[in-house]
């Protein structure tokens, strides 16, 4: 019979986990693959108001609950109100994206299987602060960011 390792437990408080301006928002690591033997990624994320690309995710599932403000889902083009206390569901294979009221919103992004915040180290930057990051002075490099959303088994639609 195999043996498993025997997970440690994990906390992460309010206010912490790794910090990564990410795409216009703020976006906390809370829990990673490594912590949870390859079971779950978590991160909160902290948007303004906008609307991120039509996306797929192959390797995994990926859910939204909304913990401040609001957003509007399409899931398989199904669209889905959502506000505090809400959960949304993306499954993979399933084209999703959302929008972001007015007011901003903060949501936790759990992904099954983990993994999902290497993509976010390589497509982000440390957070000097936890806030927002400021307007960025320069464009992002887009094609370096399609490569690694494509070797995750992603694809942006739009």
């Amino acid at each position: 019979m195999a043996q498993t390792k025997t997970l440690d437990p994990v906390a992460v408080p309010t206010g912490e986990g790794e910090a990564r301006w990410w795409m216009g928002g703020l976006a906390e690591i809370k829990v990673t693959a490594a912590q949870t033997g390859g079971l779950v990624t978590i991160l909160e994320i902290t948007e303004g108001p906008g609307t991120g690309p039509l996306h797929v995710h192959h390797r995994e599932d990926e859910g939204f609950w909304i913990l401040e403000g609001n957003a509007t889902f399409e899931v398989g083009g199904k669209q889905i109100e959502a506000g505090p206390g809400d959960f949304v569901f993306g499954p993979r294979d399933i084209p999703h994206k959302y929008t972001v009221g007015d007011a901003g919103c903060r949501m936790l992004f759990i992904f099954t299987p983990g993994g999902f915040e290497e993509v976010l180290r390589a497509t982000s930057e440390p957070a000097a602060t936890r806030t927002l990051p400021p307007p960025s002075q320069e464009p992002p490099d887009l094609e370096a960011m399609m490569d690694v959303i494509i070797a995750s088994g992603c694809e942006v639609l739009e």
